[in-house]
């Protein structure tokens, strides 16, 4: 497997733990404003597929028939951040599926070297090739579907990749209390120490 593969690879793998975590959610619990900020599960899918489409579309002249919510009649900047009420979660989840495959087209037709052009960042950093718009887009969908780990944790207590994933310990409920009473413990040593 050459350096492109193995960053799609990861790519197609992150994408998929993103949208498992809307996985038997309502509507209301996966859009419901989680942080203060206003950070929700189905916001984090439609922006990844937004970024996506231009990261992998209009990048690399390859632009798709469907716009981004901040580019719609009415958008504003953070309209991917959130699901309106006229949009459900099923819609998000087809853009999701729309981008990835237009990307996916993007990556099968361009050679890890192919040049790009990023219009939105500084002139001294948009030139860019597949291979580099690759990591980027993998590191940002890495990085929301680890919020989307904690936003989903916290709305009805769900970890990881489910019962059988390897990266986590098999405790029980009570085991887990343990552990983070251990670490609250911890925790309030150290602000003693202060």
């Amino acid at each position: 497997m050459d350096d492109k593969e193995t960053l799609y690879d990861y790519l197609r793998i992150r994408r998929a733990d993103l949208l498992a975590k809307l996985d038997g959610l309502s509507e209301y619990d996966a859009r419901r404003p989680m942080t203060p900020t206003g950070t929700n599960l189905a916001g984090l899918v439609k922006h990844v597929a937004s970024v996506q489409l231009g990261y992998l579309g209009e990048v690399f002249g390859r632009p798709a028939e469907r716009r981004v919510a901040w580019e719609l009649p009415d958008g504003a900047e953070d309209d991917d951040m959130w699901v309106t009420p006229g949009e459900t979660v099923a819609d998000v989840v087809e853009f999701h599926h729309y981008s990835a495959a237009h990307a996916d087209a993007t990556v099968e037709a361009l050679a890890s070297d192919a040049a790009g052009v990023v219009g939105w960042w500084p002139e001294e950093r948009r030139h860019v090739t597949l291979q580099r718009i690759l990591v980027h887009l993998l590191s940002e969908t890495a990085r929301h579907a680890g919020h989307a780990d904690i936003l989903r944790e916290t709305i009805d207590g769900s970890i990881g990749n489910g019962a059988s994933d390897p990266n986590l310990p098999g405790r029980s409920p009570d085991e887990w209390e343990a552990f983070r009473a251990k670490i609250e413990s911890a925790a309030h040593a150290a602000a003693s120490t202060e």
